[in-house]
This record gives C-alpha cells, sequence and structure tokens, in this order.
C-alpha cells in the first residue's frame, strides 16, 4: 500500500507499507486508513483512491452493511470487516470526502502511491 499526504500548507509526506499472503483490496483499505491514521483529528479531508472498492465501500456499502449486521447482499459476512471498522472510525472523526480517479493514468499523485507500494513490496 502506499499513500501521498498533503497538509494545509501542501506540505507532502508519502507512506507506504505491505503485508505477506493478502489482497490487492485490504491493502487499498490499509492505504485509506494509513493515511488517516497520519492527519490531525476534526480534519477536513480529501482522499483521492484507485479502488471502487474502497469508494463504493466507505460511501454507499457501509450504510447497509451496518444495518445488516455486517452481512453483504448475498447475506455473507463482509469480507475485510476488522478494516472496514477501522476507516469507518477514523472517517467518522473528520469531515471527509472522496473522489475516485482512474488506476494508471495522468494523475501524478495516483501514480507516486502506486510506486510507493511497489516498492513497499520489494523491502
Amino acid at each position: 500500500w502506499g499513500a501521498v499526504i498533503f497538509d494545509h500548507q501542501h506540505n507532502q509526506k508519502n507512506i507506504s507499507g505491505s503485508e505477506n499472503g493478502t489482497t490487492n483490496n485490504r491493502m487499498e483499505l490499509l492505504a485509506a486508513i494509513m493515511a488517516l491514521k497520519k492527519v490531525k483529528i476534526r480534519s477536513e479531508i480529501t482522499i483521492y483512491t484507485d479502488s471502487t472498492y474502497v469508494k463504493k465501500g466507505i460511501t454507499e456499502w457501509v450504510l447497509k452493511w451496518k444495518k445488516n449486521d455486517w452481512k453483504n447482499t448475498k447475506k455473507k459476512p463482509v469480507k475485510n470487516k476488522d478494516l472496514w471498522l477501522k476507516l469507518v472510525n477514523l472517517c467518522e472523526k473528520n469531515k471527509m470526502s472522496w473522489r475516485w480517479v482512474k488506476a494508471h493514468s495522468t494523475n501524478k499523485y495516483n501514480n507516486l502511491a502506486d510506486e510507493l507500494a511497489t516498492q513497499a513490496i520489494k523491502i
């Protein structure tokens, strides 16, 4: 996972990490979680992600999952519930907005986050 964080003064901080035996979806979630852990609570935050799983999950699906006792539309347990709970908790402490960006395209910071993630795997 990789993330590029900017504060209100436009200072840039790059963070990254990896886990063995994981999935892309877990790493996408972890990138958002780790980025939010680095910012001041009670902030206005915009997260740009190329993951429709993360964006739709946090902005649409999570409300239904909570109502359905963390079951998906097929009545099966929601995958990655542990990370979704962490992300929800962090989001509730801030004023959040989410933006989707196309992966491997012209967004230089999304490309940088991808490079950071790739480098983290090699370490």
